[in-house]
């Protein structure tokens, strides 16, 4: 190897070093935005809990129409305080990996008790041909050709839905912050927190 390739590969290699020692400077950034992205959505939550303490008591102990939790209160409590309290932690950059783990422990039971059974999907996919469900039912992914079929239903009652608002009421009104959905409260947002 002549000495102007030793030169070249020394270079590259400064350079690459150079890249990396710059990018280092920048590490803070993911965990920053994770963080603003997440404390919003918590303290959100746990204030609405706090607010409707009475009704979530209800929620979680109720066996017929909720779901059916043990000690209700203390459960409410508990979930009510993780979710503001790591809310603000999160906000502010407090105890971030201490309190990952009451706030995944929250969305875990979340993800059991009230999202599990609905499947993936936060909203529900109305076009089979686009729902990622598409790519995994040919392998025989397990849930994904009920959730076409599904898709399919959404799409027939979304049809419906619209015929229903535009005669009877102001539909542009109704839909100019978003389309109509049906709301498939899987596991999707729950996983992601």
């Amino acid at each position: 190897m002549g000495v102007s390739n030793k030169r070249w590969i020394g270079n590259l290699y400064q350079l690459k070093t150079q890249i990396v020692v710059t990018m280092r400077r920048f590490e803070f950034l993911a965990p920053l935005m994770l963080r603003l992205y997440l404390a919003p959505i918590f303290i959100a939550v746990g204030l609405h809990k706090a607010t409707h303490f009475g009704d979530i008591v209800n929620w979680f102990g109720n066996a017929e129409w909720g779901l059916g939790l043990p000690f209700p209160v203390v459960m409410a409590f508990l979930a009510t305080v993780t979710e503001i309290g790591g809310g603000f932690c999160l906000l502010f950059g407090l105890a971030n990996r201490l309190l990952s783990v009451p706030l995944m422990i929250t969305m875990i039971i979340a993800i059991v008790t009230v999202h599990g059974e609905k499947g993936w999907f936060a909203i529900a996919p109305s076009d089979p041909e686009a729902s990622v469900a598409r790519v995994l039912a040919p392998i025989g992914f397990p849930g994904a050709e009920e959730s076409l079929k599904n898709s399919a239903e959404v799409s027939k009652r979304l049809n419906r839905v619209r015929t229903i608002l535009q005669r009877c009421g102001n539909y542009e009104w109704l839909t100019e912050r978003g389309p109509v959905v049906v709301l498939n409260n899987g596991i999707e947002f729950a996983v992601t927190y």
